[in-house]
């Protein structure tokens, strides 16, 4: 397990890396730089010297590879620079504009994890083919809906024709609640559509039908066995859509008018302020990373079979938990903690 967690840490730290090194080159890759936007054009009283002054000033004068490890070493040390338009300190303008955004983020990730899996579980637990039809039919119906539209559509509804909620700013918790309604749809979407699908594939397997000639009841091998086992697509999944929660801040927060990362990035790209959009960037590739490095560490808790180093052939994107090989007490099923625990002759464990 240790092995197991060191490679986690240490494949985060790569992400980390990559995430920031990409970031660097791809903005300073370019036209232009912050000063010449800034301070530039035909209208400015700026004179060239002036601007090579001021280059000269963030640093913007020396080579690539230097700017590169001046930075790298900075933010190393919790420096992210300083910002071009404010003239702020980075972290100061990520401190004010991270709490907004993690209020709704993290709303929205919890309501999308509770809707996502009551519908998928009670889709695939029902036993009315119609409800099942029409439950399951609703996942694609919420990716496909448009955000912008759907935060406007809440606006009309529950804060003009039934002033609900407030329709702007971030002032108390109703305020928040639009806006991670708005983010938790398409995610919620994304979580029912993967876990339903994995459900149906697990309840088609032996182990299911083995429990339930023992006696156990549907709907604790549905709740107990079979939703275990077909938990880490679903697992995988939600720890991926976190970045998709942080990309739709941007849309959420423009059309709310709430402050917070997604307003702080699009003025920052906007203005070509490098060092803010590095620091968003890093930001978010951390928070996406400790999510996920968060998921890798329930694996092996939902799966003990998913071990370290060469012990180790079972792959999360490859090999689901259904796909044991089969025990031998009971040939043609699959291990599980149904076929391991001992079951009564007379009904349920």
């Amino acid at each position: 397990m240790t092995r197991y967690v060191l490679r986690r840490l240490g494949l985060a730290v790569l992400v980390l890396w990559a995430a920031y090194t990409v970031s660097f080159l791809v903005l300073y890759a370019l036209p232009g730089d912050p000063v010449s936007i800034m301070y530039g054009g035909e209208s400015s009283d700026v004179t060239p010297e002036q601007l090579d002054q001021l280059r000269q000033q963030y640093g913007l004068d020396q080579p690539l590879v230097v700017q590169y490890l001046t930075q790298l070493g900075h933010a190393l040390h919790g420096d992210l620079g300083t910002s071009v338009v404010s003239k702020q300190p980075v972290t100061t303008l990520l401190a004010d504009a991270l709490p907004p955004t993690l209020q709704i983020a993290g709303a929205a990730l919890v309501l999308a994890v509770v809707a996502g899996t009551t519908l998928a579980l009670v889709a695939t637990g029902t036993r009315s083919r119609r409800l099942s039809g029409f439950l399951l039919s609703l996942p694609p119906l919420g990716v496909a809906i448009p955000s912008f539209w759907l935060g406007l559509t809440l606006v009309q509804w529950f804060s003009f024709e039934i002033p609900i909620f407030p329709a702007l700013g971030n002032q108390g918790a109703a305020a928040a609640v639009l806006p991670a309604i708005t983010l938790a749809v398409p995610t919620s979407a994304v979580i029912a559509q993967m876990l339903s699908r994995s459900l149906l594939h697990t309840l088609r397997e032996p182990y299911v039908d083995t429990a339930l000639a023992k006696g156990a009841g549907r709907a604790r091998v549905h709740l107990r066995h079979a939703l275990r086992n077909a938990a880490l697509p679903a697992l995988t999944v939600t720890g991926l859509v976190v970045g998709g929660l942080l990309s739709g801040a941007v849309v959420t927060e423009t059309v709310f008018s709430r402050p917070g990362i997604g307003r702080l990035t699009a003025t920052s790209v906007a203005a070509q302020d490098i060092p803010v959009v590095q620091g968003v960037v890093l930001v978010a590739a951390t928070v996406y990373v400790l999510v996920n490095l968060l998921v890798d560490l329930v694996y092996p808790v939902l799966d003990p079979r998913i071990v370290t180093g060469a012990r180790s052939s079972v792959s999360r994107t490859t090999v689901p938990a259904t796909a044991a090989s089969t025990t031998d007490d009971e040939p043609g099923a699959t291990g599980s903690p149904v076929d391991r625990e001992p079951v009564s002759a007379g009904g349920a464990r």
